[in-house]
């Protein structure tokens, strides 16, 4: 085999590989790496420029690459951890392989970067809460009468009544929101489900893997927390509607406490003034057992 062959299959080959990027999104993330030696960026917005120029050649040779969060303290815990020396380009690397394999990633599509970061970040926010919903939910354990795994089966119970609000809503995009504040850190998931005219509902299933779980907790925990959704269909006024989760179940709002709900920052307290077309009423009915208590846990 010729030089000129061996280096036609080496860039043959490079086009093979999945590349994972570890980026540092804001300015306090980046200034905590500049205390290695060798990093060697200075400047975080000419560190950003330069691997928007590189995702850029990456993709004009046919390579695909995928976004990661990276986080300074991880970073620092996973070396500590692992042995691995932190100032080293070779343990970024590796710290990098571990976040694209279990952590919030973004894929590179050309798009620019100032919409890629807060998708990313947005990511790396639903996948956290999401584990942290999972972590709670693990931790109730058995029900004391039926022994049956109180997470399990609020996690049963949460698909359930999901599949069903999405059956009995208008055709249309569909925003829901559930939010459970009981627990030490508030916890909201945002899930969008769109049915199409044939009636399929199409949606990302991790991020109504996310959402279930958020649901579930609520559920389980009796914590208060509520689920509103908005559908949006063209030539039809927006429908807004809610529940407010109950154990076990969740319980229908009325179209005063929906339009509060709604009209209220959640952050601040505060009133946001209602939008004109906007129908604020009271959800379909999901069915008999609806507000069936179950099991008492």
């Amino acid at each position: 085999m010729s030089h000129t062959d061996h280096q036609i299959m080496r860039r043959l080959l490079r086009r093979e590989i999945v590349g994972t990027l570890g980026l540092l999104t804001d300015e306090q993330d980046f200034r905590a790496m500049r205390r290695y030696r060798t990093f060697t960026f200075h400047d975080h917005t000419a560190y950003l420029q330069q691997v928007e120029a590189l995702l850029r050649i990456r993709a004009a040779h046919g390579n695909h690459t995928t976004l990661a969060l990276f986080d300074p303290a991880e970073y620092a815990e996973f070396c500590a951890g692992t042995g691995l020396e932190p100032d080293a380009p070779a343990s970024r690397a590796r710290f990098t392989a571990e976040i694209a394999a279990t952590g919030a990633t973004v894929p590179y599509e050309g798009q620019n970067l100032a919409d890629l970061v807060p998708s990313l970040v947005d990511a790396a926010v639903r996948q956290a809460t999401w584990e942290y919903a999972t972590h709670l939910l693990a931790r109730l354990g058995p029900c004391a009468t039926c022994g049956e795994d109180i997470g399990r089966a609020a996690f049963t119970r949460a698909s359930d009544l999901l599949v069903r609000i999405l059956d009995t809503a208008p055709t249309g995009d569909r925003h829901l929101v559930c939010s459970v504040s009981g627990t030490e850190e508030p916890l909201v998931s945002v899930l969008h489900a769109d049915r199409d005219t044939e009636g399929t509902t199409q949606l990302d299933e991790t991020e109504a893997l996310e959402f279930t779980t958020v649901l579930a907790l609520g559920i389980a925990t009796s914590s208060p927390g509520g689920l509103v959704m908005r559908t949006s269909a063209p030539g039809t006024a927006d429908r807004v509607y809610g529940w407010r989760v109950r154990h076990n179940g969740l319980e229908p709002l009325t179209a005063g406490e929906v339009f509060d709900a709604y009209c209220t920052d959640v952050e601040s307290g505060d009133l946001i003034s209602p939008e004109s077309g906007v129908d604020y009423s009271v959800p379909p009915d999901l069915g008999d057992d609806e507000r069936t208590p179950g099991h008492h846990h």
